[in-house]
């Protein structure tokens, strides 16, 4: 998680190390705010400073099982949903990321049958979110469509409804006109993949579709292709258009791995906001792709985030966006006060770890309670939230987005 105060120096923070449970980790993205000279290299990756221990599963915010979160003051919440991201199952060997970090794609399906066993002992969950990319973009292609059918299978092993987002993985196996009908997305016929859902009168959810401008999943002379096409040659100047070599600060974010959202959505998007904000609802925005760079990796960004966010923020009605797509997780407040949180992934869970959560929802704030690699947090709406050990809030690093 991102830890910054402007009045806490590296100094004191080092000081106060003893008094923290080991294990523990923490991440760094904006390494510059305490050591300057580094920041040309460390602005694209988390740094991670870490205690060694044998079983380094822990993430040193995930303290709300302690703490009692979800159950502040003994109030009920409105309801509760469970969330999980990045499963990207795959059945090959074990592998490493192109950073080294490993991953276990036969692993992972199990991260996703005890989540789903979780959520049924839990009772009282309304529904369930993935973030995406449930498949990964190594399996081989002729198991594209029966591995994408296993995952959702477990899924569907839910008893409730169970709400998909697509995600760069899903797009490497399976077209979007294959894709969408096996993950049930809503309004799916011209392969647009958002759409909002109100699970109470009082709170929407809106889904994004982050590789709508996309070079992956649709077909390469579709007009959105040709843009992302055109996007990337003018943005990223490599041959390879995944990698970030020579793109400084937030340039990173053009790769092809990322997207953006069009014009369409982006008109779509603000109907909805200026809707739910007539209904004085509260707004939950979801989207594979991160949206603020104060909570990701700037390589993890959606290409447009700061123009959806300037919509979003032309409005009082967003409380939260969550997102997946940057495994190590993140977690910043912008300078509207909205709650950035991405969540950690399924896929980088070592045999006999878990990475999942539920959200119980009150009318003044989410509370994430997660499970081992998954960091828990509390999400006030409205508040002056500041840097929070307790409660695993974070302060935005950011003057704005």
């Amino acid at each position: 998680m991102i830890i910054y105060n402007p009045t806490f120096s590296p100094i004191q923070f080092l000081q106060f190390l003893p008094i923290f449970p080991r294990p523990f980790v923490v991440n760094f993205p904006f390494s510059f705010l305490f050591f300057n000279s580094l920041s040309n290299q460390l602005d694209c990756f988390h740094e991670v400073l870490r205690i060694p221990d044998s079983q380094d599963s822990t993430v040193f915010y995930n303290m709300a099982s302690a703490n009692g979160i979800g159950s502040i003051q003994g109030k009920q919440p409105l309801f509760s949903f469970g969330v999980i991201s990045d499963v990207q199952y795959a059945d090959i060997p074990d592998g490493r990321s192109f950073l080294g970090t490993p991953r276990y794609y036969r692993h992972s399906i199990l991260v996703l049958k005890r989540a789903v066993q979780s959520w049924n002992n839990h009772q009282k969950l309304k529904f369930v979110l993935n973030f995406g990319d449930i498949v990964d973009g190594f399996c081989p292609k002729d198991q594209s469509i029966s591995s994408i059918k296993k995952v959702v299978g477990e899924f569907d092993n839910f008893n409730g409804l169970v709400y998909h987002m697509i995600g760069n993985h899903c797009l490497y196996n399976l077209p979007r006109k294959e894709l969408l009908p096996l993950l049930k997305i809503p309004n799916h016929d011209e392969g647009h993949a958002y759409y909002d859902f109100s699970p109470t009168p009082n709170f929407r959810f809106v889904v994004l579709d982050g590789y709508d401008i996309s070079a992956i999943g649709w077909p390469r002379d579709h007009p959105k292709s040709v843009e992302a096409l055109k996007i990337l040659s003018q943005r990223n100047p490599n041959a390879d258009k995944n990698s970030p070599s020579g793109l400084v600060g937030l340039e990173r974010r053009y790769l092809m791995f990322n997207g953006g959202v069009g014009k369409e959505q982006l008109k779509w998007l603000d109907d909805i906001l200026k809707e739910a904000t007539h209904l004085k609802q509260k707004v939950i925005v979801c989207c594979h792709l991160p949206l603020h760079p104060g909570a990701t990796s700037f390589a993890a960004l959606l290409w447009n985030y700061d123009e959806v966010m300037d919509l979003i923020h032309k409005y009082n009605c967003v409380k939260v966006c969550l997102a997946g797509h940057d495994h190590k997780g993140g977690y910043a407040i912008d300078s509207h006060g909205i709650h950035h949180r991405v969540l950690e992934a399924a896929l980088e869970c070592p045999p006999g770890t878990d990475a999942f959560g539920y959200v119980d929802v009150y009318n003044d704030g989410l509370y994430l309670t997660a499970t081992d690699r998954m960091s828990s947090s509390k999400m006030l709406f409205d508040s002056n939230q500041t840097c929070d050990h307790e409660n695993g809030c974070v302060t935005d690093p950011l003057t704005s987005t």
